[in-house]
Order: structure tokens, then C-alpha cells, then sequence
């Protein structure tokens, strides 16, 4: 079964052709950093307005790249939240009328599913059911997959995302926009223990981290001489050790032997290691995708796409988008 999935929830604009969920044929990936680095982070309007502009091209070359046809395809998958509400409109929009032309099936794709599905393309004798530690920009979640298509939240951000709080941080240092590459940059050329900062602690699987934001930016009032790459290290390590703690505490909990990570702090250098280390401890096995498939990209949302049209549920063509919602919307099993 082929699938061609489109995702414009932020500021990429992808399209990706991909055969029975974990065989990727073409993955285009366009970005916009560029466009918004001078504004210090994505501007939602001049966002969606990139995405009209760029999707029909994108579409076109993943088709291209795959060499196939657009007759090819045996279903479209378009990420319809969480995200940007003028971003998602673009995609979804799209698909629904390829949809509409072709006759072929049309679903709405979670977003934060996607992301844990990018391990399956990755690492084809992956099976569930794992935990999965889902670490982004805007989201910090762990979740319990069970099956394809079984998703259960058990911990998420009651405040800022791990990912929010790297880039937050990132701007009271005064660096470059996006600010998460660039603190894991400097963080490898320092002491993570030169510093102390806070580990919220916080009820079962559930994270805080706008605490440990207000910590950096008053150590910085009370310390201007402090070292940058030291205190990249130790901001980094603050946020690794309550990622990889809850993580394995969730996992040994609940039985599993299993952990992935998904999203772009999935990439994280520190991250990676750690939760190894630590699984391998406990023996437990850890999974990553590629750095390509943390970020936001249509193989991705393919390939989920592909497990829930193989297991009969499908989007109408009223499918809306649902920019703030983190589970499972908008599909109807057919039976």
C-alpha cells in the first residue's frame, strides 16, 4: 500500500511517498527557518502563506523522486493537529482534494502518533507495545503504545515543553534562533555538573520545566561571569535526567522492555546517551529514528497514515484541524 503524506504543521513543508508503512520512496522536506530566524521564532501567518506557496512544488518532486504517479497512490495522509491552525489547513486542504480527485482514501493523521511512528520506518523489526518518550518544541509527553493504532497519554508538560524551555533559554543567552542545536552545541564542551539547577519534581509521569527556565535566568542575574558552555552543559543535564528518569520509572512500572524516543529533542546528543546508559541497566532496549525523521516530515505521516488506512479507519472530506488537541481525532472505522 502506497501512501503519500503531507505535513505543514509548523514551518516544514513536506510530502513523502512511502510503501507499507516503513519503506520510504521519497521524503521532501522544505523549511522556513530562514524566513523566520530574523523574528526570533515562526510567525503563524507568514508560515501558512510558505506553505500555499511551496506544497503544490513539494507534492510534485516527492511524486518525482519516488517516480511514481499521483494514479499510484492508494491513499493520502495529511497531519491535521496539533500544530498551527492556518499551517494545518494547508496540507489537510491539499489532501482532501487529491483525495476528492482520485477517489482514493483520505485520513487525518495525529501528529505526536507520527512522531512515535517514525521509529517503525527506521527500525523494521520494531513492534509494539513500548513506551515512548515524545520530546518537541511543543510538546513533552510520555505515552504507551500498546498497538498500531493504541495510544495512551501517561505524563505530559503542565507547563513549558522541554523543547520550549531549550529555546527559551537559548534566547536569554542570546543565541542564534532555533535555540535547541545550538545549547546541545555548546553543552558538549562543558561541565555539566559545574552548575546546579532544580529537577521539578512532580507527580507521577507528568513534567515541569518553567522553573527550571526562571532558575537559569536568575543564576544569570546573580552570576555574570559565568561560563556559556558550562552552563549549557548543566541546563541540558537538568532537563536529560528528568526525561530519562520518568521515562524508565514509566516503562519498568507498566512491564515493558521497550522505550523509543520521537520529536526533535529526540536528536539530542546528551539525551541519546543517557537514556541508553540507563536502559541498559535495567535492560531495557532503547530506539531512536534519524535526526530526518525527529523533525517535522511526511515520511512520518505516511506511515501512520498507512496503519490506520490498512486497519479500516478513514477521514471524511469534512476533516477539520485540530491545532491544540494531542490525541487521536477525526477518523471514522469503516466496517
Amino acid at each position: 500500500m502506497i501512501i503519500l503524506g503531507l505535513e505543514t504543521s509548523c514551518d516544514e513543508t513536506s510530502a513523502a511517498v512511502v510503501n507499507d508503512g516503513r519503506e520510504v520512496l521519497s521524503n521532501i522536506i522544505s523549511s522556513q527557518v530562514e524566513t523566520h530566524v530574523k523574528f526570533g521564532g515562526v510567525v503563524p501567518e507568514i508560515a501558512a502563506r510558505k506553505h500555499i506557496e511551496s506544497i503544490g512544488f513539494i507534492v510534485q518532486e516527492a511524486l518525482n523522486t519516488a517516480k511514481i504517479k499521483i494514479s499510484d497512490i492508494d491513499g493520502f495522509a495529511a497531519a491535521n493537529g496539533p500544530g498551527l491552525a492556518g499551517a494545518l489547513l494547508v496540507a489537510v486542504n491539499y489532501a482532501k482534494g487529491l483525495s476528492f480527485a482520485t477517489k482514493k482514501p483520505l485520513v487525518g493523521v495525529n501528529h505526536i502518533e507520527a512522531h512515535i511512528t517514525a521509529n517503525f520506518i527506521d527500525h523494521p523489526e520494531l513492534q509494539p507495545p513500548f513506551i515512548s518518550l515524545v520530546v518537541s518544541g511543543g510538546h513533552t509527553l510520555i505515552i504507551e503504545v500498546k498497538d498500531f493504532n493504541d495510544y495512551k497519554i501517561l505524563g505530559s508538560t503542565r507547563d513549558d515543553a522541554a523543547g520550549e524551555a531549550f529555546d527559551k533559554v537559548a534566547r536569554i543567552l542570546k543565541l542564534p534562533y532555533p535555540g535547541g542545536p545550538e545549547i546541545d552545541k555548546l553543552a558538549e564542551s562543558g561541565n555539566p555538573e559545574a552548575y546546579h539547577f532544580p529537577r521539578a519534581k512532580v507527580d507521577g509521569a507528568d513534567f515541569s520545566f518553567s522553573g527550571l527556565k526562571t532558575a537559569v535566568q536568575q543564576f544569570i542575574n546573580k552570576n555574570p561571569e559565568y561560563d556559556l558552555n558550562d552552563l549549557a552543559a548543566s541546563f541540558r543535564q537538568a532537563i536529560v535526567d528528568v526525561l530519562v528518569n520518568k521515562t524508565i520509572t514509566e516503562a519498568e512500572k507498566r512491564g515493558y522492555t521497550k522505550i523509543t524516543l520521537a520529536g526533535g529533542v529526540a536528536c539530542n546528543i546528551k539525551l541519546r546517551k543517557d537514556m541508553l546508559e540507563k536502559a541498559k541497566i535495567k535492560n531495557l532496549s532503547v530506539y531512536y529514528p534519524s535526526p530526518v525523521l525527529c523533525t517535522d516530515n511526511a515520511a512520518m505521516i505516511a506511515s501512520r497514515g498507512y496503519y490506520s488506512i490498512k486497519n479500516g479507519y478513514y477521514s471524511r472530506l469534512n476533516l477539520n484541524v485540530f491545532p491544540s488537541r494531542i490525541t487521536a481525532f477525526d477518523i471514522d472505522k469503516i466496517l
